[in-house]
């Protein structure tokens, strides 16, 4: 019966089926230029995103992501149970088979109506005892009954579970790629401190030796007041707690860091290292792969095909619900009384369907399709979003390289200046006040372009999030993966 129903059942399931939903995708990138058409051979590299930074430590840490971090724990177990929740749905296409044993002791008293006045008891089959008559009854039974799936209201359930367990697939690389995307931060901004902290130790013994020469100076009689030696003693000062200070900011992004490879911080020490390196350059193609690359978007996307096929587990509602049932049992005075004479069956099919509900199912209906337009729109939103996030990173990464030529070219200057101040203060030929300005003018533009160079490889980290690093739809578990569990029910409609 099943292998006539089989293909039946299957080309019975009302409801609409799954189109995607067009997006809207540019033509270009504002702010690329030479962007080139995209080839099956032209995508990014699908190795680990991070390796361009050629950071063994930061390579170290971002592996650890995928092991140990709590939030990509708790995702994987949510993808778990969404791949549960599909072989849920399936079991309901199949007969429930339920069986039953029965064991009934009974007393007919003497004045019942075919009861008798005294027997032996003790057998079986009846006797009596105290003026009774007793009797065993073994009843053992298969009852079995099977919702049809007509109208594929069940196969549309089966349909929408599939959806939302890839869209649970691709939360989970969306959610490992963020986590990653954090501790990268993270780690630059780590190391953006440890180059800070360098930074003030040297301007720290560089005020050191002005100080010595003002001191100097001022013992020596020369036109240096107390005041100049105030002043440059408190440069000292001010420069070693800035220096001091620095501290408290690498401890919390050295503590998010254990946090994020789910450790406590106490087990984490990361050794001192300046901020070298360069940022990856990043070939990008055409705009609309774009839509293959992010792990958000195959959410978005999987989530429309979810609520499109409850629309037609909706739409089922309105027609009647088919079953079959069936009794098999036997009636027997001994605890195996299975023969043909003892035998006693039943079969029978029933049909319902509501005649009156006040438009329940109308509008449970216009609730389904709404919840669909909504997810395009969901979909929609997370496209523009994305675009959005890649634009504002290419131009952040122009304009960061171009304010970091500037500023160090700045820097340059400020050196020169103070070099060529501190020595006409040497000759008397200028204030001390003149050396601390260019002093002052020079830490600040040192301290700008360590600025400008963190937030570009903080840019650089966002645009590769942006662009879904590594990551790809085909990384994703097909609806034939998903149900291989359940490999004879007829295969509902791939993407």
């Amino acid at each position: 019966m099943s292998l006539t129903l089989g293909p039946l059942l299957a080309a019975c399931a009302v409801g609409p089926d799954y189109k995607p939903a067009a997006a809207p995708v540019p033509t270009k990138f504002k702010e690329l230029k030479g962007w080139k058409l995209a080839t099956p051979s032209d995508a990014l590299d699908r190795g680990d995103w991070w390796t361009p930074y050629r950071d063994k430590k930061l390579d170290f840490l971002l592996r650890q992501i995928e092991v140990s971090n709590q939030t990509v724990a708790a995702q994987a177990a949510a993808y778990e149970e969404a791949r549960a929740v599909i072989r849920e749905a399936q079991a309901a296409l199949f007969p429930i088979l339920t069986g039953n044993y029965n064991f009934t002791r009974t007393r007919r008293g003497p004045n019942i109506s075919g009861g008798s006045g005294f027997s032996p008891s003790g057998s079986s089959g009846g006797g009596s005892g105290g003026g009774g008559l007793y009797s065993t009854t073994y009843t053992p039974e298969l009852t079995g009954s099977w919702d049809l799936d007509v109208w594929g209201k069940v196969r549309r359930q089966i349909e929408a579970n599939t959806a939302a367990a890839q869209a649970s697939a691709a939360d989970l690389a969306n959610v490992k790629l963020s986590q990653q995307a954090l501790l990268a931060t993270a780690y630059f901004n780590l190391r953006a401190a440890d180059s800070l902290r360098d930074l003030l130790a040297r301007t720290v013994a560089e005020y050191k030796q002005t100080l010595q020469i003002v001191q100097n100076q001022y013992k020596a009689g020369y036109s240096v007041t107390s005041g100049d030696v105030a002043t440059a003693t408190a440069q000292v000062e001010t420069a070693e707690a800035q220096e001091i200070n620095v501290g408290v900011q690498r401890a919390q992004y050295e503590h998010a860091i254990a946090m994020l490879i789910g450790r406590p911080p106490a087990e984490l020490t990361i050794a001192r290292h300046d901020l070298t390196g360069s940022t990856p350059k990043i070939p990008i193609t055409v705009p609309s792969t774009l839509l293959e690359r992010r792990p958000d978007i195959a959410q978005a996307e999987r989530t429309m095909q979810q609520e499109n096929a409850l629309i037609g587990v909706a739409e089922a509602a309105f027609y009647p619900d088919i079953s079959l049932s069936g009794v098999l049992e036997w009636v027997g005075k001994n605890p195996l009384p299975f023969s043909v004479a003892n035998e006693v069956w039943s079969l029978g099919a029933a049909a319902s369907e509501p005649i009156l509900e006040g438009g329940l199912r109308a509008a449970q209906l216009d609730a389904a399709r709404a919840v669909y337009w909504q997810s395009v729109a969901n979909y929609r939103q997370t496209v523009l979003t994305a675009f959005q996030g890649v634009e504002d990173q290419l131009a952040a990464i122009r304009i960061l390289r171009q304010q970091l030529a500037y500023q160090d070219a700045a820097v340059k200057n400020a050196r020169i200046a103070v070099n060529v101040y501190l020595n006409q203060f040497k000759a008397g030929t200028v204030a001390f006040t003149t050396v601390v300005t260019a002093e002052i003018t020079l830490l600040a533009d040192e301290e700008a372009a360590l600025t400008t160079r963190q937030n570009l490889f903080l840019a650089s980290v966002t645009l590769i999030e942006d662009l879904g690093g590594s990551w790809d739809t085909t990384l994703l578990p097909t609806q034939k993966e998903l149900q291989a569990s359940f490999s004879m029910l007829p295969q509902l409609p791939t993407r």
